[in-house]
């Protein structure tokens, strides 16, 4: 039976009139035992109608006795009506309830009633459960008047009417053959009526969007109603249903996430997706609305996921057509084990070298777990690991080569370890490299000819400048030290006076690291060899 509601609540409203009292403004009543006309006149009708009116409408021959399991028509525009509410079961974040002047943030386990105006912040929702069950999540950014909560007759059929005034809502309305419900959703650009189903609705300034999640609804203005599967588009005047996109693919999302901000990628499905609404509920709790974001590429960052505590969510991901139209919904657990989070690195630098057979480390403390789990490993993904000592109680530790067992390039992270020794995912990691220290030069090959003593060393392609030192004293002290810098793997310098002189060098690699001095060499410079000959020249003078 199709329920045209939009009839239906006028009839709520008072405007009854011989149109609305056809058959599809009717409740169907399956006759209980012990039913009479006249006790379910008293259960359900509004005065002035009575059990006259039920007998002649039903053509019942005796009002005293009732077939079980008969069907008795009842209009709706006869039931009692009486005023309702409805319950937040769920609030997160900025919500803000306005009765009348009054605005007030709204609370978990609060009542609401008919004409409660509803708005949620940036990463705000609240979900709302009427009288029958029914639900209602009001995502971010959303603004929703409770426009009418009733129930009819004994309590049976709830009427409930939303306006719609920016953002979303989504609805699950309970189904029952016995109950059937009146519900209502009215946007600036269409009003929605259901008996049953569960759909979502978005509106802005120019349009408002519909998708049938099961059941159907019925659109004013559209003449069959909207099956599930399908997506209403209303723009002015017009109205276009076109069938949703499937579901997102959710099947290489990672399961566990230990990083803050929390950060979801996904594949870029389904085709015709030209973006994403990814929601993060409580463990399949769909009332409780965590995070919600709308994206362009097919991954989401929540830095607002600091305020959740470690445990198990599930991400609801819906793709977006070009119409704006919202796909079927993918879900998929995520654990988040961000905690306790890793220390901040304060040393090395990444890629640092170091050439002196060791590496400092350092990083801060997690106030709350300030023991420290390092691991050093030969590869990027920690499965030959070089060095894992037990839980450091200190912000820093020395890398030494002997526990590393060689040179080479390493990786390392840290977490922090609780007290009880749990410890929290790993940092990012880091490299560093522990290398030989350049060559020492090779001993120097003096040239004495001339007026300069020239000194030349083999040459090394790892070396880019030498530094050497002379002096009179092998401890390379006093006054007269010099030292000498050279790019090339040589060095004039005007021939010293006659003696002993010592000499040694170091390299430097690109990195600007030194190696270790030379041994000391020893030169000699001879006296001229005039000076032989002066005891001969004094001979003719004795």
């Amino acid at each position: 039976m199709k329920v045209l509601l939009a009839v239906g609540l006028l009839v709520l409203s008072g405007g009854l009139s011989a149109q609305t009292q056809a058959a599809d403004t009717d409740w169907r009543y399956v006759i209980q035992p012990r039913d009479t006309l006249i006790t379910l006149t008293d259960a359900w009708l509004a005065p002035p109608k009575t059990w006259r009116d039920l007998q002649k409408l039903n053509r019942v021959p005796d009002p005293l006795r009732l077939k079980p399991g008969a069907t008795l028509r009842m209009p709706v525009a006869w039931l009692r009506r009486e005023a309702s509410v409805a319950e937040a079961v769920f609030v997160r974040g900025d919500v803000q309830r306005q009765r009348g002047a009054a605005n007030e943030a709204l609370a978990t386990g609060a009542t609401l009633q008919s004409g409660d105006r509803i708005r949620t912040g940036a990463q705000a929702s609240a979900s709302l459960r009427f009288a029958d069950g029914s639900r209602l999540l009001i995502p971010p950014e959303s603004e929703i008047t409770l426009e009418q909560l009733l129930v009819l007759g004994r309590g049976a059929i709830p009427a409930v009417r939303l306006g719609l005034a920016k953002g979303g809502a989504d609805s699950r309305v309970t189904p029952n053959a016995q109950r059937v419900p009146l519900y209502e959703v009215r946007t600036p650009h269409v009003n929605l009526g259901v008996r049953g189903t569960e759909f979502r609705v978005q509106t802005d300034g120019g349009a408002s969007r519909m998708q049938v999640i099961s059941g159907a609804v019925h659109a004013d203005g559209l003449g069959p109603d909207v099956p599930v599967g399908q997506g209403l588009l209303v723009e002015s005047s017009a109205r276009a249903v076109a069938p949703l996109l499937p579901a997102p693919d959710l099947s290489t999302l990672p399961h566990s996430a230990e990083r803050l901000p929390l950060r979801l990628i996904w594949v870029a499905s389904p085709a015709g997706a030209v973006a994403w609404r990814a929601q993060l509920f409580a463990k399949g709790e769909f009332d409780r609305l965590l995070l919600d974001a709308r994206v362009t590429e097919p991954v989401v960052a929540w830095p607002q996921a600091r305020e959740l505590v470690d445990g198990d969510y599930t991400l609801r991901l819906r793709g977006i057509d070009a119409r704006g139209q919202e796909s079927a919904a993918a879900a998929a657990e995520v654990q988040l084990q961000a905690r306790p989070e890793p220390p901040f690195i304060q040393a090395p630098a990444a890629g640092a070298v170091s050439y002196n057979g060791a590496m400092g480390l350092a990083w801060t403390r997690n106030t709350s777990a300030p023991d420290v789990r390092l691991q050093i490993a030969r590869d990027a993904e920690f499965k030959d690991l070089a060095l894992q000592p037990p839980p450091i109680a200190a912000a820093n530790y020395e890398a030494r080569l002997p526990e590393l067992g060689g040179y080479g390039a390493y990786h390392w992270r840290i977490a922090a370890v609780e007290a009880g020794g749990r410890a929290g995912p790993f940092s990012d990691p880091q490299t560093f490299e522990i290398q030989p220290p350049p060559p020492a030069p090779p001993p120097v090959e003096p040239d004495l000819s001339g007026d300069q003593l020239k000194l030349r060393w083999r040459v090394d392609p790892s070396v880019t400048r030498y530094e050497l030192e002379w002096a009179k004293t092998e401890a390379f002290d006093g006054a007269d030290l010099q030292r000498i810098a050279t790019d090339t793997p040589e060095v004039a310098m005007p021939k010293p006076s006659a003696g002993k002189y010592f000499l040694r060098a170091r390299a430097f690699n690109a990195a600007g690291a030194a190696s270790p001095w030379s041994q000391t060499q020893m030169i000699e410079v001879p006296y001229p060899r005039w000076l032989w000959l002066l005891p001969l020249l004094l001979i003719p003078l004795l």
